[in-house]
């Protein structure tokens, strides 16, 4: 509000205009939007608030779970070892009675083999000793071939952190390179010393490859006796290709050298078995017979 000319040309404002000022500094509007600016604060406080508290629960309820599954683990775990020991035993314990009956039986399989020389004569002892090296049963020793391979790096995936067993030696692979060097000429092979008869196996059992049940390790040894040219046939043939093939692509260690004077000890002694004919079953009493057997009647 303005008072009117005073006389002097100039328009005042008059004393109330300026109190009211004062007292309400703000539009009514500026006002309102004020208020709501604080009410919203209010409200994001107590949301952040509660997130935080439900954080703060989250955060404890997970720390809690995790010491109990901490706490079951490292309970169970003497348990894991425990047994884990006794089976690391009880293998140590079968290998080593195993080699121990196997030298007992070695013992006993010389003293028969000598006892059979002194009642056989020269000629058949000579000829019996040929055989058993043909077959196995004898020690050999003469110049041949050495066949190495072994496990290259196990890599790792990634992502799945599973480990991948493209680069570790398969029964398959030792099988092929016994089998080349039988088609190059070899007389006689060993795998990691356990001697092949024709009766032997080479399997996988698990992550381990057993020769005759027993079980070898990387570095694997084919170790065969045979004609000189042994080492560059296998080397030269589809096997060494082969090898050579898995070394570059997986870095598995293959190498194929000459041998000049090698021994390979005998086999074990195998179980043999023999096929026993069937007795054909009586005829039943008034089944009709063949007329094969009319025949041989009436004839």
């Amino acid at each position: 509000m303005t008072s009117p000319d005073v006389g002097d040309g100039q328009r005042r404002f008059a004393p109330d205009f300026l109190t009211e000022l004062f007292h309400n500094p703000l539009d009514p509007g500026y006002a309102d939007a004020a208020a709501r600016k604080a009410r919203g604060e209010g409200v994001a406080g107590t949301r952040k608030k509660v997130i935080s508290a439900v954080s703060a629960l989250t955060l404890v309820a997970l720390g809690f779970l995790l010491v109990v599954a901490y706490q079951q683990t490292m309970a169970a775990e003497p348990a894991r070892t425990q047994a884990r020991e006794t089976l690391i035993e009880q293998v140590q314990g079968r290998r080593a009675e195993t080699s121990r009956l196997q030298a007992r039986a070695d013992r006993l399989r010389a003293e028969v083999a000598d006892l059979r020389e002194k009642q056989l004569g020269g000629a058949a002892v000579a000829r019996l000793r040929d055989m058993e090296a043909e077959t196995g049963l004898a020690p050999v020793r003469g110049p041949g071939a050495k066949v190495t391979v072994a496990d290259g790096p196990t890599p790792v995936d990634p992502l799945t952190g599973e480990r991948k067993n493209e680069a570790r030696v398969r029964d398959t692979d030792l099988q092929m390179a016994a089998n080349a060097l039988w088609a190059a000429g070899a007389e006689a092979i060993a795998v990691n010393g356990q001697r092949l008869t024709a009766t032997s196996t080479i399997r996988q059992a698990g992550e381990a490859i057993l020769v005759d049940f027993r079980p070898v390790t990387t570095p694997y040894q084919v170790v065969a006796i045979g004609p000189d040219s042994l080492a560059d046939d296998f080397r030269d043939g589809s096997a060494g290709r082969f090898f050579r093939a898995l070394s570059t692509r997986y870095g598995m260690t293959y190498e194929v050298t000459d041998v000049k004077n090698v021994t390979l000890d005998a086999a074990t002694e195998p179980n043999l078995r023999q096929a026993v004919p069937v007795a054909p079953a009586s005829a039943a009493p008034g089944a009709p017979t063949s007329p094969s057997s009319k025949a041989s009647k009436g004839g």
